[in-house]
């Protein structure tokens, strides 16, 4: 999330990284732009090129660039390198981690917010399908990274980055160059809409909208061959309330990428621009068919029965969401799926028909109070996600702090709106507009967007200031607001995990019974930690509240409901497993205070045999197995 370039002389582009404590250093990077360099910069209007695998490509009217070599081109991806959860020099910040849900959702909920990490999937799709031998550098330290291109030999080496760390792509760019002068420098991702980008990272390529596509005809491969799907496990590292998470439904999980972008083409939304905007994207799998041959190979390889679905709107495209489901049925499978998706297209299924589907999670989009986007239009979304949670279907809601409408005066009343849907974990994000977005776009046109001499591009990410002069917050009262706002959530809510348990629960008490063996197996799956684990969460958490007395009746009453649903081998585990999981919580609760953060591992692989040392080779999902059933078995007995 960035500001548009509108750099004076002597631009300083990065200030005030506060380390913690009560000093502060001043940390300046300048880069100085002649009268004629800033004039170019403020006309500059990004466009989007469209680009896509079948119906909705579009040829750029220049011609593609394309590489002397060909698939005989030695090819390094790399995503910025780390640590991330702290403030630096080159843009990284200790409230913005390599963390998706300690960073934008669960953020002031201490030990007991969720801590993970996931893979650089656009990378890892782009390695799946090249020919060319092609080595990913996953989340690497600095030091790291230079050994790499130190030490070894490439002709293509691409840069993949979010705005904000454009000190990062720009360090990197500089050290290939200077240890790999002969290659060709490519850089994409989000960092890719910003205007003029090669004034600012020595690039020779910018990657914008479909990468696989754009490597594919730079390295004159078929652009249009058959995407070949990478075996990415959902979650890595995953721990909450100090405990590290394995094999737990819920977390154990696949990726799988049906598309990108989303062409509800809200105003604000940066992915929707990246991939053509309003009306289009990106389907690397059109069809129920295609899809369920993958989710085949990848519950078989990886061993799971759940996916995240990396699509910003999976269920839009109805046909072939309904003809995964007619696969679903046919073959006995039990699948949990954890999508993206709006309001109005949730409505357009029926609940049961959400239920064979395998909706399990939803992020869906609240927005806010009296939204005027058109997804929401006529929507009660409190009442429509009490109707999603009473069907098993755990809800992320996802608020805008900082609408045009937003002021000091109704602010309160905005965020007492997000916090009555209750839902199981909720994402506040500053109305922040990113360049290519039409929110952009608007202000841009109205002359709002703040100078960069006034803040740092790294902390443009939504979670600290706006990048433009709102018409009713001033002098940084966003920052207090969209932290405000986390926290009412938190103390009125509760701990998401508590909310995770009741959802669990309920569903589990309404569907076990179900006529359809697949559905019930489903239920018994995710249900599986009720009777232990989930039990010791609750008495625990319980422990941890004991001055909270309202909190305490809460979570009683919910664990007495647990009780008598599972029995007494529930009542005989909650203390047992509640005493380790309090001692755990305490004890990260310690760490947290004495500063501790956590940081992602470092991926190495090659699409190739024999790669360096110390790298593995990945293999992407082949179909067809759609000939092979894998019956899921029905687990009702181990919950009840």
């Amino acid at each position: 999330m960035v500001p548009p370039f509108r750099p004076e002389p002597g631009l300083v582009l990065a200030w005030r990284a506060s380390p913690g404590g009560t000093a502060q250093r001043q940390i300046l990077i300048t880069i100085t732009l002649s009268p004629t360099e800033i004039a170019r910069l403020t006309r500059t209007r990004h466009t989007m090129p469209t680009m896509s695998h079948g119906s909705i490509a579009a040829k750029s009217s220049t011609a593609h660039p394309k590489h002397s070599l060909g698939s005989q081109a030695r090819v390094l991806l790399l995503s910025v390198f780390g640590p991330y959860a702290q403030d630096d020099a080159y843009g990284s910040r200790l409230i913005n981690p390599m963390e998706l849900y300690h960073n934008q959702v669960t953020r002031v909920q201490h030990a007991f917010s969720l801590r993970t990490f996931n893979r650089s999937w656009g990378l890892m799709l782009i390695q799946a399908n090249l020919k060319a031998d092609c080595t990913l550098l996953d989340f690497p330290s600095e030091e790291r990274f230079l050994e790499e291109i130190r030490s070894h030999s490439y002709d293509i080496v691409g840069v993949s980055s979010i705005q904000t760390n454009l000190f990062k792509a720009r360090r990197m760019c500089k050290m290939i160059r200077k240890h790999l002068p002969q290659a060709t420098i490519l850089v994409g991702g989000h960092i890719a809409n910003l205007p003029d980008l090669k004034r600012y990272c020595d690039c020779d390529h910018i990657v914008k909208g479909d990468g696989v596509r754009w490597m594919r005809e730079y390295l004159g491969e078929d652009p249009d061959g058959p995407i070949r799907h990478p075996q990415v496990p959902g979650n890595i590292g995953s721990r909450i309330m100090g405990v590290t998470l394995r094999d737990h439904p819920g977390d154990k999980c696949a990726t799988v990428i049906p598309a990108v972008g989303c062409p509800m083409g809200c105003n604000f939304c940066s992915t929707s621009a990246m991939f053509g905007g309003k009306g289009k994207s990106i389907e690397f799998y059109r069809t129920g068919y295609d899809l369920f041959e993958i989710m085949c190979q990848l519950e078989s390889n990886l061993a799971v029965q759940a996916f995240f679905v990396m699509d910003e709107n999976f269920l839009i495209n109805r046909k072939r969401a309904l003809g995964l489901l007619e696969l679903m049925e046919a073959h006995h499978k039990a699948w949990s799926l954890y999508l993206f998706s709006s309001a109005d297209v949730l409505r357009q299924y029926s609940m049961d028909q959400l239920v064979a589907l395998g909706v399990s999670w939803v992020w869906l989009g609240l927005e806010g109070k009296n939204s005027r986007y058109k997804k929401l239009a006529g929507i009660d979304t409190i009442q429509f996600v009490r109707e999603l949670q009473e069907h098993g279907i755990r809800v992320l809601g996802s608020t805008i702090i900082g609408l045009e409408e937003h002021t000091p005066e109704n602010i309160d009343e905005a965020i007492e709106h997000a916090v009555r849907h209750d839902t199981e974990f909720h994402q506040f994000m500053l109305y922040t507009p990113i360049p290519g977005t039409a929110l952009f776009a608007e202000h841009e046109a109205r002359g709002t967007m703040r100078p960069l001499t006034e803040y740092s591009i790294a902390d443009i990410h939504g979670q600290k200031e706006f990048n433009y002069r709102h018409p009713h917050f001033k002098n940084g009262e966003e920052t207090e607001f969209l932290l405000r706002a986390f926290q009412r959530d938190f103390d009125v809510n509760g701990p998401s995990v508590v909310r995770i348990v009741r959802t669990t629960l309920r569903a589990w008490k309404r569907y076990k019974d179900h006529p359809n063996p697949r559905i019930r197996a489903r239920f018994a799956y995710e249900a599986s930690n009720l009777p232990r684990r989930y039990a010791g969460v609750l008495w625990a958490t319980r422990a941890r509240y004991r001055d909270d007395a309202d909190r305490v009746r809460q979570i009683t009453a919910l664990l007495d409901e647990l009780y008598e649903e599972c029995g007494p081998i529930s009542r005989r585990a909650a203390p047992i497993v509640g005493r380790r999981l309090y001692r755990a919580l305490v004890r990260e609760e310690t760490r947290l205070r004495d500063g501790w953060s956590y940081e992602p591992p470092t991926f190495y692989e090659t699409n190739f045999a024999n790669g360096p040392a110390g790298s593995v080779r990945i293999r992407s999902a082949d179909p067809p197995c759609v000939t092979r059933d894998t019956k899921s078995h029905d687990a009702s007995a181990h919950v009840r």
